[in-house]
């Protein structure tokens, strides 16, 4: 046999063979990919009510002012972290009030009818009257709280890393009900039509009666969850740590479809972002930095993009623009359709809160303790403050509430008249 057909059938054969290689380590790889059912049997969950389960309606405060509510992580329960038509202006040098919590906030506060609330990450939940910055009460329902909580009615309701999900009276702090997982909790609760929704690191999606607690199904989607429901057009969709979005049915909990994101051959994403959505689309960021836009209603991947270094911010979405940050310093805008790159703004810090937008700016915090807003259009920055970490905050119809490195700031817009009631 010539030396050169012997060579030739030997590079043949390592082909072959590493091409064998990678198809078993394909199917291994699919093999573990999880796969997710309803829970029925809830095991390690236990729901608790206080000796008064259903107290009289306690009254709540005087709309004062500002008379939008923003009642959960994102404002609304898709998650689009916007409010375009907001007409208060930049805000203003001069400070309303400052609070300080003696711990940072991770994740920014909720408010409506005259009253803030926060959660700060040493485990306090902080009630505030949103004029004056004075504590209205504040009560610890054990564990961190990395989140943010969710109004309801006269409720709020807490999540925190001990595993439970903790409704409180807004009136007084006193608790109401309480479930247990057996999972660490870090999603930030959101509540439709009496259902408040939330995921477990057990990763499990919870649909519970916002009243009483009590669950109403369980979906075990096979990836720890670290993050919050997006809810909307009768579903209820998240991402996972396994690299899955995966969307059910508000009402039963059942499977609607799965999708897994690969990094490589070899890995699936791994996701700690929450899905945002402006009901067509649904837009995440996974840790590796990949920006991805996936239909709402079928699980297809519609794009994907990216930003530079690891990527934990929540999309903000608004008028056709994705803005996503990444550890690199850059804050940048995706057209919602394509994912086609419209700018990339360098603020010099890693971004790891979600961005806001607010009018036509979008706002974001460095872990460099700086604050910025961009215009939406062109990324130009037109505003900053040497405060920062982790995410900004929120705005009504006359203030910003900013929750930066532990403390909360009011700030009134540019634009608002100083008579405004």
């Amino acid at each position: 046999m010539p030396k050169a057909f012997a060579w030739i059938l030997a590079a043949v054969a390592v082909i072959v063979l590493a091409l064998f290689g990678l198809a078993i380590g394909v199917a291994l790889l699919n093999q573990d990919r999880p796969s997710g059912a309803l829970d029925t049997e809830l095991e390690g969950v236990t729901v608790s009510t206080a000796a008064t389960s259903r107290p009289k309606p306690e009254p709540l405060p005087a709309p004062v002012g500002d008379r939008r509510c923003w009642r959960t992580f994102g404002g609304d329960p898709r998650r689009s972290l916007a409010r375009p038509t907001a007409s208060l202006g930049l805000p203003v040098r001069k400070f309303v009030w400052t609070r300080g919590l003696e711990s940072y906030i991770e994740f920014p506060p909720v408010y409506c009818e005259g009253d803030l609330y926060v959660n700060s990450f040493r485990g306090t939940t902080y009630a505030l009257d949103a004029e004056t910055g004075r504590i209205r009460w504040k009560q610890r329902v054990g564990g961190t709280l990395p989140s943010s909580p969710a109004i309801d009615g006269p409720r709020i309701i807490v999540a925190s890393q001990d595993g439970t999900v903790t409704a409180l009276s807004r009136h007084s702090g006193r608790r109401l009900w309480q479930v247990r997982t057996a999972g660490k909790v870090e999603s930030s609760p959101v509540v439709v039509d009496g259902t408040a929704f939330f995921g477990s690191h057990d990763g499990r999606v919870f649909a519970v009666r916002s009243d009483t607690g009590r669950i109403l199904w369980a979906y075990q989607t096979g990836g720890r969850i670290n993050a919050s429901p997006s809810v909307f057009g009768g579903r209820v969709c998240v991402t996972t740590y396994a690299g899955s979005f995966v969307c059910l049915d508000r009402r039963t909990g059942r499977e609607q479809w799965t999708t897994y994101l690969k990094r490589d051959a070899f890995r699936y994403e791994s996701f700690y972002a929450s899905a945002s959505t402006d009901g067509s689309r649904l837009y995440s960021v996974a840790r590796s930095g990949k920006v991805a836009a996936l239909d709402a209603s079928s699980g297809h991947v519609v794009w994907t993009a990216g930003v530079g270094g690891l990527g934990y911010t929540t999309p903000a979405v608004a008028d056709g623009r994705v803005f996503a940050g990444g550890f690199d310093g850059r804050l940048r805008a995706f057209r919602a359709s394509d994912g086609s790159e419209l700018w990339s703004t360098y603020v010099g810090g890693r971004i790891l809160g979600a961005p806001t937008v607010i009018g036509p700016y979008v706002f974001l915090s460095t872990l460099e303790k700086r604050t910025y807003a961009l215009r939406v259009t062109d990324g130009a920055i037109v505003w900053r403050l040497p405060l920062g970490r982790y995410s900004p905050g929120i705005a009504t119809e006359r203030t910003y509430f900013f929750s930066l490195n532990g403390r909360l700031i009011a700030v009134h817009g540019r634009d608002v008249p100083a008579t405004s009631p």
